[in-house]
Formats: structure tokens, sequence, C-alpha cells
């Protein structure tokens, strides 16, 4: 690796042989998404590993406990922090989710038991796996939003702006959280779409405008750069979100859970064309109040 040229935090930097089409061949430098595990631990007791891109760890844990059920919202929570001391081996790579004073989270209750090994970057069910299941715990998302198709777009254009890792190694995911004006609530990117929204929901749980509290100012889109899988979607219903949109395609049990839970589930949204696969009444389309096509144009 050449020297001199600090590593920036999500980023490392890899020797290379580059082989043009010609054949020719030559060393060079890349910046490649850093992988790493995160232990997530509850008053000390480990809940669960998983594979992430380092950066929003305390928001990554407050994001998954909230969508698996075991806390209610931020108010549960007393910290989040990582464990040991800067220098330590394998300092980073473990938060541990204290209660709140007067409210222990009782993991034992909502697991029943059970605890999650080792997960990689793609994994983000690690439990109840059942639509039924699901929408027993979150119930459907009922709010009557509606969003303008061009505003979708805007929004997912906008996702694009906001990864600054992925521009320079091409190699993580993104999610981006919108208010019903279209403006960016939170962000995050990570190796796995499921952490990336974890910690763009985490976020919000901080801030009080996700969870109980948010009182109608929460998220009404969550857009992703990747596919919509299940647990993209699940992680909407628990979150309360009306609108997924993805620049790629969904899985079919997503969209089953979308169709069930009432949440409107928008694939291949790119160049001003999108798809709605659930519950596409949510969706307003035309133009938009300064006439603009859905794809930006004049038309």
């Amino acid at each position: 690796m050449r020297a001199g040229r600090p590593e920036a935090k999500g980023v490392a930097l890899r020797d290379l042989v580059r082989v043009a089409g010609d054949g020719a061949a030559e060393g060079v430098e890349d910046a490649l998404a850093v992988e790493e595990p995160l232990e997530i631990r509850v008053d000390g007791e480990t809940v669960a590993v998983t594979m992430r891109t380092p950066g929003q760890d305390a928001d990554l844990a407050l994001g998954f406990l909230f969508a698996e059920g075991i806390i209610a919202g931020a108010a549960d929570v007393g910290s989040a922090a990582h464990c040991g001391r800067p220098g330590e081996e394998g300092y980073g790579n473990v938060v541990d989710v204290r209660s709140a004073g007067g409210r222990p989270i009782d993991v034992e209750r909502v697991l029943e038991g059970r605890r999650w090994s080792e997960t990689t970057s793609a994994c983000g069910v690690c439990g109840r796996r059942s639509i039924e299941g699901l929408l027993e715990r979150c119930g459907r998302v009922e709010v009557e939003t509606r969003l303008p198709e061009a505003l979708v777009h805007r929004c997912v254009e906008r996702l694009r702006q906001a990864q600054p890792i992925f521009a320079r190694t091409g190699g993580l995911h993104a999610a981006g959280l919108f208010g019903a004006d279209g403006a960016l609530l939170s962000s995050a990117e990570d190796v796995g779409r499921h952490n990336a929204v974890d910690k763009a929901v985490g976020a919000l749980l901080r801030r009080g405008l996700a969870g109980p509290g948010a009182n109608g100012s929460g998220p009404a889109l969550l857009a992703v750069s990747g596919r919509a899988s299940f647990e993209i979607v699940q992680k909407a219903a628990a979150a309360r979100v009306p609108l997924v949109a993805s620049v790629s395609a969904p899985s079919s049990l997503a969209v089953d859970l979308a169709e069930k839970a009432g949440i409107a589930l928008l694939g291949f949204v790119r160049e001003g064309r999108l798809n709605a696969y659930a519950n596409a009444w949510r969706l307003v389309p035309g133009r938009d109040a300064s006439g603009r096509a859905p794809g930006g144009g004049a038309g």
C-alpha cells in the first residue's frame, strides 16, 4: 500500500494489478468498502452479530432492535456505545445498548430464548420470517399518505447524491428516509442493504422522528439503492413508512408483505420510470406542481 494517504472511515486502500483490454498490466491502488463484524449486545448480553461497514454503529443497533420489536423506541434506551477502549484489539466492533432507568429491555420475552449467530451483510430477517407474525407485531401501515410520482423520482436521485463512500468504492448500498415534502431526514451507507436501513431508522429514532412520539412527523418514503427484499419491507413496516422505492427489482415475498402491510412498493425507479408492485394507490401519477415531468424534463 502506498504511504502517506490516510484511509477515510469506511474505506480501505489496497494494491491491485489492473489489466487493460490489450493485456497491458499495471500496479495501482484502489479504494474498497470496509466490511467488519459488529456484535450487538443488550445490557451486556449478545443478541446478534452482523457484518457491516463501520460508522453509525449505535444507529444500526437501535434500528435493528426496533425492527425486531426488542425496543419500542428510543425511550427504552439509556445509552448505546462501543465497548472497550480505543486502541484495544477489536475496539469499535461491539455496541452495548443499555436499558433506560426503570425500563429494562426484556430480550427473552421478545426472542423466546432465540439468539442469532453471525449473519452475512446480505441477511437481515434473523427471526420472525412469516408475514403473519410480522403483521401481528407491527400491524398494517394505515396512514393515508400519497406521494407524487415526480417527488419519488427526486428522492431517489437525492439518495444517489448522498453516497460519498460509494462514489469512491462502488461497493456499498444506501438507504434514505424522506418526509412527505421530499426532505431527506436521514441516510446511511453500508455493505448490507438491511444495515443501511437500520442506520437510517436508528438516526430518526434518536431524534424522535420514528416510533412512538413521532406524531405524524415520521418518514413517508424509504429509498434504497439495491433490490427490495423482504427484510427491507419488514423494516419499513416496523418504522411505519408507507412507501418504499428501489432502483432495482423486488422479491416475490417483499411484494406479498408490502401488499398485506399497506405499503406501496415501487421498483426500477430510474430514468423517469417505475413499476408499482403493491398499493399503487399511494402514488400520485403525472407532473409535479412546478410542471416538471416525473423524469425531470420539460415535457
